[in-house]
């Protein structure tokens, strides 16, 4: 089976086993469902949970899973990244991709190698690409089309233009 990332757990609220999530996709309310089925990666295993609950506290959602409504249930799972099956996910449109298909990807501009996307990470208005440099330095590329001139995953790469002040 398949799987596309869609949050990971960054700690427990409260002693009802919520956990607080940090959300990595556009559709939040559609990939954590009450009643959908979710998989927390455990070393090399992916866990089955169902979702009990969610509701959004200080800009942060939280989450709770059946049968683990208990903090000492549910607490071994902080760090832990949190998965969707490719087969339960509408399939994207043109343009459109999961953060975990342009992870790793490369970075060109100026046809040369720039860097490597690191992370995706989600803003307010669009969401931003996390490139590692050559010289161990990082810099947030806006993931627009006004930086963006073509995304190729079957090559894996990006290419960036009009970086002139970002760089």
């Amino acid at each position: 089976m398949e799987y596309v990332l869609i949050g990971k757990i960054v700690t427990t609220f409260g002693l009802k086993g919520e956990l607080k999530i940090d959300v990595y996709t556009d559709f939040t309310e559609e990939r954590f469902k009450t009643g959908s089925d979710v998989y927390i990666k455990d070393g090399d295993e992916y866990r089955l949970f169902k979702i009990a609950s969610k509701r959004y506290h200080k800009e942060r959602l939280l989450v709770a899973f059946k049968d683990h409504q208990d903090i000492n249930l549910i607490e071994k799972y902080k760090g832990h990244k949190i998965y969707k099956a490719k087969s339960d996910i509408k399939p994207l449109k043109e343009g459109e991709y999961y953060f975990d298909d342009l992870t790793g990807l490369n970075v060109l501009y100026d046809d040369r190698l720039l860097g490597r996307v690191q992370s995706v990470e989600e803003g307010i208005r669009y969401n931003f690409l996390r490139v590692s440099l050559s010289d161990d330095k990082t810099i947030l590329i806006p993931f627009i089309d006004n930086f963006t001139e073509r995304v190729d995953l079957k090559e894996k790469k990006i290419i960036v233009k009009n970086l002139e002040g970002l760089l």
